[in-house]
């Protein structure tokens, strides 16, 4: 089958998922326990007063007629305004989008490639201490129970010894005074990004350097391989140029949907250490029963899911040749 008829395939397949998705949210948030109203309505309120604000939102309609107007505001845009914060949704998510997006996206990166590095090394010495050591290390972060590790680490690093910022994202003082530099606010960050990427960084790379270890084993077995060593080349150039970019391959299909399922995969990290993302935003959004916010959130993550695999499908096609569609 031909890439293109392949990814028109699987972006109608792609818009079936993500309608059934969208019924499904819909669904699942007014069946859920829980009352939006009942948080919204101050005990004061005289009664039409509490009919008129449940009107404004419109859950005094058929569930039907919710689910029409749901639809229509979904495909014009319109994804409402949050109940908790009476702001449009939109703005609270393009706020939040780019913090999430500096954390994981740096976090994965950086164990993807110290995972490679390393699982590289450990399979050329299969065997040896250096194999053990770094298998052993991997399988130690890989299990780490994540809401653990990130309070060790807060209380060691940040309660304890006082290295670094116990949550948030930012120190106010230092982005309220108009003489701070962008230095100085980007070093902020990065002090207070210290703790949560050190996090993420431990669970992660773990998973990469097993995976690059196993899939360099199986490469190393190929027979072009042995052609290479044959022809008297170097140990060095057939496990940096010949094996390893075939080897990596599965790894990079395992940082595409990693970075997809980092929006949702973030909510316990970023909960823990405060950081103002989508993940914190969505725990919040569900918890408080703030069905637009909540909605539009988990749609963000179907949308970036569905998408990073299919790029993924089709990157995966052009870095091995041996692949049809």
């Amino acid at each position: 089958m031909e890439i293109r008829k392949f990814v028109f395939k699987r972006l109608i397949e792609i818009f079936v998922i993500f309608f059934v998705i969208l019924t499904v949210l819909f669904l699942l948030f007014r069946l859920a326990p829980g009352d939006p109203v009942t948080r919204m309505v101050d005990p004061t309120m005289t009664p039409e007063d509490a009919a008129h604000l449940i009107a404004q939102l419109g859950l005094d309609q058929p569930i039907w007629l919710q689910y029409i107007y749901y639809l229509k505001n979904f495909f014009t845009g319109n994804f409402g305004i949050s109940f908790h914060y009476g702001v449009a949704v939109f703005s609270i998510i393009l706020n939040r989008l780019p913090n999430t997006i500096l954390l994981f996206s740096t976090s994965i990166l950086l164990s993807a490639f110290v995972g490679i590095f390393l699982g590289k090394i450990a399979s050329w010495h299969k065997g040896e201490k250096t194999d053990t050591w770094m298998t052993l290390g991997a399988l130690i972060c890989h299990t780490l129970f994540l809401p653990w590790l990130a309070l060790i680490m807060i209380w060691i690093f940040g309660f304890h010894i006082g290295w670094f910022p116990l949550n948030g994202m930012i120190s106010p003082e230092i982005w309220l005074d108009s003489s701070s530099g962008f230095w100085l606010k980007f070093l902020d960050v990065a002090h207070h990004m210290v703790l949560p990427l050190a996090t993420l960084f431990l669970i992660h790379f773990g998973s990469y350097l097993l995976l690059m270890r196993s899939s360099m084993l199986d490469t190393l077995k190929e027979d072009y391989i042995l052609t290479a060593r044959a022809k008297g080349l170097e140990e060095k150039v057939i496990r940096n140029h010949h094996a390893a970019p075939n080897a990596a391959l599965p790894v990079v299909t395992s940082v595409g949907i990693s970075l997809a399922f980092s929006l949702s995969g973030g909510a316990l990290t970023e909960t823990v250490f405060s950081w103002p993302g989508i993940g914190r935003e969505l725990v919040f959004a569900v918890s408080n029963s703030d069905y637009p916010l909540a909605q539009a959130s988990f749609l963000l993550i179907a949308t970036v899911v569905l998408i990073s695999n299919l790029v993924v499908d089709v990157l995966y096609a052009y870095l091995d040749p041996r692949i049809k569609y």
